[in-house]
């Protein structure tokens, strides 16, 4: 570590401003005006805090350092959300494209980083600590292009508050926020209240993120080697488990699943692996552990309907849990080590094993628990909640829930130009939820289109004693309503697609 002069030292953060402002001429960039807008003006904020840096650390005489300080928790996560980054952006081509935004969020953080350092200290400490922050943040939220200012400030925010937002533990000071969580929860915070979500691609995020094959899979496989390193496994088996025992339980009640398409979905899987299992906000004892998993994953579980009933996008229900959490820690910890909780050693579940070590007996018995629960159905690509024939046949049953949730699905179809499935939502708005206003909508537009049992549906619907005709959908739809939340069915051969659309329930089609 040696001294350099303080004019060298304010370059450095102009440096990360200039390879910033060299992005703004990147072709996918220049095709967006607020992209450009908000990377040259990142920079330009760099560069005039670099200039107070260097007028205040010269006045004071202070003699500006760099150290190195590669840290192998910061790598090993940089690694696991790069694989999943790369992973969905194979499958959703979007995702590359982003690829540049996220690059000048990272040269943005690494300058804020080194900023914030020199103005409270002499050193700055310079390794891969921003990258995985900024790959974590951007696995939940991205701005549109006319917003994308505010990316930058949830970078600033999250560096902030992981300088100043302090407490001590264990006797010295430590960070109470995960420096991507806390801004991520922010923003959540204020899109909700504002009611602007559509400034974002949040909610495509979270359904984009399941179109790639063997996405639980690769989750699991890229944050397995940080959950043996760090001992965060606890963490995420508790978490898993609980919501997937939720899960089980409101389907034994309630004849439907909770989360609709999945016992744990995507978003929320990804979560529990690589967003609020951060080490050193989390509680340090193994119980601790426990209790904070349970308390993630049920809290993503029940802030869904809260959300939803304050017509909030579901998709937050994964950001929002993790400061309050974060500021329980030293609590849990200490309520943690007593009593019943204190024998809440999930290593002990394997201790017939022999293994001794903790963290491996932790991680073993996550992977032996992700691939029984796989293996139940419980966590995969094939969950029969994605597709419309469970819903049916549940609904016929005299479940309502399912009849709402089918009339959705059948509403979003007809959206997306499914004749039939307009015919069929309006069947199901009549007949089965009692809702002949937006049934006679629905039998419009299928009427609109050529489809005849639909006008005759249109003229019936008004007498409750007249059963409503419903059909099999016709081989050119079949794209659209045999699809799933993996994805638009690209698939065009009707041999192929009436056998996929049998094995996803649609007995129809398996005899055609």
């Amino acid at each position: 570590m040696n001294p350099i002069k303080t004019a060298y030292a304010s370059l450095v953060p102009v440096g990360f401003a200039s390879a910033l402002s060299a992005i703004a001429l990147c072709p996918l960039v220049l095709r967006e005006p607020g992209y450009v807008r908000a990377i040259l003006g990142a920079a330009a904020a760099l560069a005039l805090a670099s200039v107070v840096l260097f007028v205040t650390a010269n006045a004071a005489g202070r003699a500006l350092r760099i150290q190195r300080d590669i840290r192998r928790v910061h790598w090993v996560q940089m690694c696991a959300q790069g694989s999943v980054l790369v992973w969905w952006g194979i499958h959703v081509r979007s995702v590359y494209g982003y690829a540049p935004m996220i690059a000048a969020q990272i040269l943005f953080a690494f300058g804020v980083d080194a900023l914030i350092q020199w103005f409270r200290r002499d050193t700055y400490r310079i390794g891969f600590g921003p990258v995985p922050v900024i790959f974590s943040t951007n696995l939940f939220l991205w701005f549109k292009p006319d917003w994308y200012h505010f990316q930058f400030m949830m970078v600033a925010v999250g560096f902030l508050a992981k300088e100043l937002i302090r407490w001590q533990r264990s006797g010295a000071s430590a960070h109470i926020f995960n420096p991507s969580s806390f801004p991520l929860a922010i923003a959540s915070l204020l899109l909700i209240v504002t009611g602007t979500t559509g400034i974002t691609w949040g909610p495509e995020i979270a359904t984009t993120q399941f179109n790639p094959p063997h996405m639980f899979l690769v989750i699991f496989l890229a944050a397995l080697p940080g959950q043996l390193l760090f001992g965060v496994a606890t963490m995420t088996w508790s978490a898993v488990l609980s919501a997937y025992a939720f899960g089980l339980i409101y389907f034994w009640l309630t004849g439907v699943y909770f989360f609709h398409d999945a016992y744990i979905p995507i978003a929320v899987f990804l979560g529990m692996h690589l967003l609020f299992t951060d080490p050193s906000t989390s509680p340090r004892s193994e119980s601790g552990r426990v209790v904070f998993g349970i308390l993630y994953g049920m809290g993503c579980t029940l802030l869904l309907p809260v959300l939803e009933g304050l017509g909030a996008p579901g998709f937050y229900d994964k950001l929002l849990p993790v400061p309050i959490l974060n500021l329980s820690v030293r609590f849990i910890d200490r309520i943690a080590q007593g009593g019943f909780l204190s024998r809440l050693q999930p290593a002990r579940l394997v201790s017939w094993t022999g293994i001794k070590t903790t963290r491996l007996a932790t991680a073993s018995l996550w992977a032996v628990t992700f691939i029984g629960v796989s293996a139940a159905g419980g966590i995969g690509d094939e969950h029969p909640g994605q597709y419309l024939p469970f819903w049916v046949e549940t609904c016929d049953a005299g479940n309502g829930e399912a009849c709402e949730y089918r009339a959705f699905m059948e509403q979003v179809f007809c959206a997306q130009g499914s004749s039939w499935a307009c015919n069929e939502a309006g069947v199901t708005l009549a007949r089965q939820l009692g809702n002949p206003r937006a049934a006679r909508g629905a039998f419009e537009r299928a009427c609109e289109a050529d489809v005849r049992i639909a006008c005759q549906n249109l003229v019936d619907s008004s007498n409750p004693t007249v059963r409503l005709a419903r059909s099999s959908p016709p081989l050119a739809e079949l794209p659209i309503v045999i699809r799933g939340s993996k994805g638009p069915v690209v698939e065009r051969r009707p041999e192929a697609l009436r056998s996929l659309g049998c094995s996803r329930g649609w007995d129809v089609l398996c005899a055609t």
